[in-house]
């Protein structure tokens, strides 16, 4: 019976040694599962749905590169992601401006419904705005964005009067 044990563990062992991976496998699979924890990006779009699909709205407010995306294929438009940090350039003073004084100088709705802030509300987060909650907040974000243009248009005569 001694016999029998003894081989009985060799066999485990064998076993065991059979499972272990070669240090060549084991990188192979490291590298495996690296390439499937990297964040995909996202499905690009090569006709355009008859709707804005779902994963083109951002639920923070804004569109996703989806909808972008979804966006230059049904109406031809070349749309940037909105400015959330501070407009320090004249680029961005004007894309941030033009932005704020178009959607909140007459906005197209109430800024919160049913409790909740509207998609129009959500926009100005996609922007680095505050959510504004009643219609004083949103003549307030316009007003804002006039004073950016202006400043835009500051910095574009004293650069043209440089080249003078």
């Amino acid at each position: 019976m001694a016999k029998t044990k003894n081989a009985s563990v060799k066999k485990k062992t064998n076993t065991s040694k059979k499972k272990t991976d070669t240090p060549k496998k084991a990188t192979k699979k490291a590298a495996k599962a690296a390439s499937k924890k990297v964040a995909k990006s996202p499905k690009k779009l090569t006709k355009a749905p008859r709707s804005m699909p779902a994963a083109g709205r951002d639920p923070k407010g804004g569109l996703t590169e989806i909808g972008r995306e979804y966006y230059r294929l049904k109406q031809g438009a070349n749309l940037k992601p909105g400015v959330r940090g501070p407009a320090n350039t004249p680029e961005k003073m004007r894309r941030k401006g033009s932005f704020l004084t178009r959607m909140f100088t007459h906005p197209r709705g109430p800024m919160v419904k049913s409790g909740k802030p509207t998609r129009l509300a959500l926009s100005a987060v996609a922007w680095g705005e505050p959510i504004p909650k009643t219609m004083e907040d949103a003549y307030a974000l316009a007003a804002e964005g006039r004073k950016l243009l202006e400043r835009y248009q500051a910095t574009k005569k004293a650069a043209s009067k440089k080249r003078d």
